[in-house]
């Protein structure tokens, strides 16, 4: 790993950590929105610790029961960590202002991602930025509520 690329993971961290210290510090008041996309806290089971893991994020496309993510990490050739994670194990729970939500993640197939794209870009054109930036083909992922199933009998 490069000295670069060490610095760019320590500043996304910080701005993570920050982001948190903000919403703490305001008792949850401030914090919760980026311009006009919710923030969410997505929860992953890291997929070689076991542990759970937990990112500060927006959600440039969102409805009542479905919210999009951008695995962008600001244009790094790299997936991020919280993506690795959710691929590994697709049970999630986001977290918006005071409700935890189950969730089931995905990745957005080529056709999903070709529909959602300008949606995500109107909202934060700096999402085709990061796109330009890496030769990455930028993962969309689609949280949907978990589904209980139910045995017979």
């Amino acid at each position: 790993m490069t000295r670069n690329t060490r610095f760019r993971d320590a500043r996304l961290l910080a701005m993570n950590l920050a982001h948190r210290g903000v919403i703490a510090a305001s008792g949850g008041r401030i914090g919760w929105t980026i311009g006009p996309m919710p923030v969410v806290e997505l929860h992953t089971i890291g997929r070689s610790s076991g542990k759970r893991r937990s990112a500060m994020l927006t959600a440039p496309v969102h409805e009542s029961d479905r919210y999009v993510l951008v695995a962008s990490k600001g244009g790094d050739d790299r997936h991020p960590q919280w993506y690795l994670n959710l691929v590994a194990n697709p049970d999630v729970e986001i977290t918006v202002r005071t409700r935890t939500l189950p969730m089931r993640a995905r990745t957005a197939t080529a056709a999903e991602k070709a529909e959602l794209w300008p949606r995500i870009i109107a909202v934060n054109p700096g999402y085709a930025g990061y796109q330009r930036k890496t030769s990455r083909d930028i993962p969309v992922v689609i949280c949907e509520p978990r589904r209980a199933v139910y045995g017979g009998g």
